[in-house]
């Protein structure tokens, strides 16, 4: 079902309409569900927050294991070259 869109200026061009009077006719929609549980006591911003908390772990987690690779992969560089001594 369509709803008739007319101009709501009688001044502009036919062919034009300016819909900001049919989309401020919808009714917001009222969270319902899970959403309207969340947002009624807060429990989405906690969510939110716990989130955001393990995304920081995680990346803190892949920096402190690149820093350590790092150093790993310099003291691998630093050491001198093993000569294979063996059947000499």
């Amino acid at each position: 079902m369509q709803l008739p869109i007319t101009p709501t200026d009688s001044t502009e061009a036919p062919g034009t309409a300016v819909y900001d009077s049919v989309w401020a006719a919808l009714p917001e929609a009222a969270p319902v569900g899970l959403e309207a549980v969340m947002l009624q006591q807060d429990k989405l911003y906690v969510v939110l927050a716990v989130v955001l908390i393990i995304w920081f772990g995680v990346l803190f987690f892949l920096l402190r294991t690149d820093r350590r690779l790092a150093r790993i992969e310099q003291d691998l560089d630093a050491r001198p070259e093993r000569e294979d001594t063996v059947g000499t």
